[in-house]
């Protein structure tokens, strides 16, 4: 393998939402789905769905609250996620010869 090998970029990272998402849970220590929304400019829907792949590969954390009667969510990044995280901007860097 070269270090031009695309294929070994981690395929549930590099999709365009939930890329945004790992950088932003890498750079807070949690955030509410509606910050996460905003942060990406996803729907509803579009995020909830890519939050979940994440979640079920063990990326992601979600822990459910409730504040004044209305439930919220709140995302963090597992160490697991951190290390795949790191894993694909090295990997990125290393393509792009920025390491």
């Amino acid at each position: 393998m070269t270090e031009f090998d695309h294929t070994r970029l981690d395929d549930l990272i590099h999709s365009r939402i939930r890329l945004a998402v790992m950088a932003v849970l890498a750079s807070v220590e949690r955030a509410e789905f509606s910050f996460l929304r905003d942060q990406v400019n996803a729907t509803d829907g579009n995020l909830g769905a890519h939050l979940r792949k994440l979640e079920d590969a063990g990326y992601l954390s979600a822990e459910k609250r409730f504040v004044e009667r209305k439930p919220v969510t709140d995302y963090r990044l597992t160490a697991q996620g951190r290390a795949a995280f790191d894993a694909y901007v090295a990997r990125l860097a290393a393509l792009t010869g920025t390491k």
